[in-house]
């Protein structure tokens, strides 16, 4: 059986005191891996030896030593680009826990998941984060930036696919997946929530992810409106069509998925709601126990795998703000100037329409409606990036990557902030891609 007493036994007294989390920072822009690293996707870590093995790492983040276990494919393949998937603890638990699956072992190592990956001969790489406290409380964002110091660390040290990284996580491991939901819908493809609420906090939470949230008719620690509150965000986001999926009667022992129609295409919404467990992730039809032989399992492996790496969701489009990784400062075009050839820069966000782009059809970056972000015909290393009128040619066109980069369709180059600087007026230029912080960004509303 899972470890699960860890958290009753003190859940319900520190819930009211978790309620008071904190917000998160913010990242980059952002199913079978594909088989090269020219698919889409992949990251410094492809096509060389690695430089992460399994086992227990440390990474610095926000001042703080943090650590996660790592979990690589056996036979692992640095020309394969991997899904990686993320597995948080609840509240008392740890990283061990998820990573060795408690009493019942590798069965339920990451929730399952993990055999469900050995068992379809799938590469996927594991990672189980440790909580400051055995929590996810997020102060201040502290834990989204630890995720994405263990991102950028993971990416660069292996080969993995950028289009699917996912997240899954119990009661406070599940209120962590929500925060990444929230704040980091273009770096994960989906999250999976298991008996959840908000204790992690939202920051953002207004673009779509696919999302499945799993609760418990009978949960006395989290009760499930608390988990519908989560799914709503989402129906919200992805334009389904808002619905009061049925659930099992109590009593009943069973559990009754539903997926959402009317969802924006590649961010669907499954609600799954159960009868006997409790406050548990595990919970087997017909029962009032708990146990690795859950149906749980292979209904999230089953959400995670139907996203395909070659079909990454479309990037974001309308009136945002392009964030930079590292500065956490907008694209900004200085003093709302107009005149042409004016450099973009890095400045603190103030919703200002100088701060406003729209990604358009023809791959421009748009602000004040007319002027599109160019670098001319021969741009290079260190080539400004700057405003124009729109003309539809190819120095003014960009991609906008599922790993955070913005790269000019003509070069190649990534949008770069100059010396990787971070301060207010830090220039903003093309430079050859080295998957640095500084050329990585996000889009946000």
């Amino acid at each position: 059986m899972k470890p699960k007493p860890l958290l009753l036994s003190i859940a319900a007294a520190l819930l009211l005191v978790l309620s008071a989390a904190g917000t998160s920072f913010s990242r980059g822009l952002g199913a079978p891996s594909s088989a090269t690293t020219s698919a889409v996707g992949a990251t410094a870590g492809c096509g060389k030896a690695p430089t992460l093995t399994s086992g227990t790492h440390t990474i610095q983040s926000g001042g703080q030593t943090r650590s996660y276990i790592l979990r690589v494919p056996a036979g692992y393949d640095s020309n394969h680009p991997y899904r990686l998937i993320f597995g948080f603890h609840w509240r008392g638990g740890t990283a061990g826990d998820v990573d060795s699956g408690g009493t019942d072992g590798y069965n339920w190592s990451y929730y399952g998941l993990r055999r469900l990956a050995d068992n379809a001969n799938n590469g996927t790489i594991f990672v189980a984060p440790q909580g400051n406290g055995n929590g996810w409380a997020n102060p201040g964002g502290q834990d989204v930036a630890f995720v994405d110091a263990m991102v950028s660390q993971i990416e660069a040290g292996l080969c993995v696919d950028t289009t699917q990284l996912f997240s899954a996580g119990f009661s406070y491991g599940g209120a962590m997946s929500y925060a990444l939901a929230c704040s980091r819908a273009t770096v994960f493809r989906a999250v999976a929530v298991y008996s959840g609420a908000n204790l992690s906090g939202c920051d953002g939470g207004n673009q779509p992810i696919a999302y499945m949230g799993l609760h418990g008719l009978r949960d006395n620690v989290l009760p499930i409106q608390s988990g519908r509150d989560l799914r709503d965000t989402f129906v919200r986001n992805n334009g389904c069509t808002p619905q009061n999926p049925p659930e099992p009667a109590y009593g009943s022992l069973t559990h009754i998925i539903t997926t959402y129609s009317g969802c924006r295409s590649g961010y669907p919404v499954v609600w799954a709601a159960f009868d006997g467990a409790g406050h548990d992730p595990g919970p087997i039809d017909g029962s009032t126990g708990d146990g690795w032989r859950t149906w749980t399992s292979g209904a999230v492996w089953q959400f995670f795998t139907q996203f395909g790496s070659n079909q990454p969701p479309p990037p974001p489009s309308g009136n945002q703000e392009i964030v930079g990784q590292q500065s956490g400062r907008c694209l900004d075009i200085n003093n709302s100037t107009t005149a042409n050839g004016t450099q973009a820069q890095l400045w603190d966000c103030n919703g200002g329409s100088n701060q406003r782009w729209t990604y358009s059809a023809g791959k421009q970056l748009v602000v004040y409606g007319n002027k599109c972000l160019g670098v001319g015909q021969s741009a290079g290393n260190g080539t400004a990036a700057a405003i124009w009128d729109c003309s539809g040619q190819a120095d003014q066109q960009w991609n906008i990557n599922p790993d955070g980069t913005i790269t000019a369709v003509q070069s190649g180059l990534c949008l770069d902030a100059s010396g990787q600087a971070t301060a207010n007026g830090t220039k903003v230029q093309l430079w050859t891609c080295t998957g640095g912080a500084n050329q990585h960004w996000r889009l946000q509303n």
